[in-house]
């Protein structure tokens, strides 16, 4: 039987929630079939977090890489979706049982997905990785890790929890969408916008059961 993939990311339209203070996401029809044109094409206003996104090293870490220097293999290949149950902050009490091993590839589900937060305001009060979490994941010397919000930190925590794995060439994936899908192992194919010197860029996230 064949494995369907199964996208996890989140569409981008007009008026969808973003972080506070970043660029509104707007998406026009300059050009229309339907008006008489001869083709359609759409403008597109965004910020390089919009939606399901990935963090570049230089998106907190003073002369770090960009976002074309990600390697494929950081976010394409074996992938482990986790479920965290904790409603605040993940730390090494909820990610030390899981037994998350070196070149892992981790997928945090959380209380984010079940309240279907693409289609509501922004929450601050959103389940996050602390800073103590992210050392334990660097120690773990992890490829990548993902989460189903905005930020992979709370918003008291941001700089520390993203210097912390970016200085430690952990990539990050954002505003994934897991509603639905069950913790265990897929393949993951997550690759963003090929922007250059890019500190951010929306990605398109999708994965299949192994």
């Amino acid at each position: 039987m064949e494995r369907e993939w199964i996208d996890i990311s989140v569409p981008i339209r007009s008026g969808m929630v973003g972080w506070p203070g970043d660029t509104p996401v707007e998406v026009s029809r300059r050009l229309s079939l339907e008006n008489g044109d001869d083709y359609n094409i759409s403008s597109v206003t965004m910020s390089s977090h919009t939606g399901t996104h990935m963090d570049a090293p230089m998106h907190f870490v003073k002369g770090g890489a960009g976002l074309e220097t990600l390697p494929f293999e950081a976010t394409v290949g074996r992938a482990r979706v986790v479920e965290i149950s904790n409603p605040g902050s993940i730390g090494p009490e909820e990610l030390g049982p899981l037994g998350i091993e070196t070149g892992e590839k981790i997928l945090l589900k959380t209380a984010n997905s079940s309240k279907q937060w693409p289609g509501m305001p922004f929450f601050e009060d959103f389940v996050c990785l602390s800073t103590e979490g992210a050392r334990f994941l660097v120690e773990r010397r992890i490829d990548c890790v993902g989460i189903d919000y905005l930020s992979v930190a709370g918003m008291d925590e941001a700089t520390e929890t993203h210097r912390t794995l970016l200085e430690a060439g952990i990539w990050i994936i954002e505003g994934l969408f897991l509603a639905g899908i069950e913790p265990g192992d897929y393949e993951l194919a997550c690759l963003p916008l090929p922007l250059a010197d890019a500190d951010g860029a929306p990605a398109r996230a999708i994965i299949r059961p192994l």
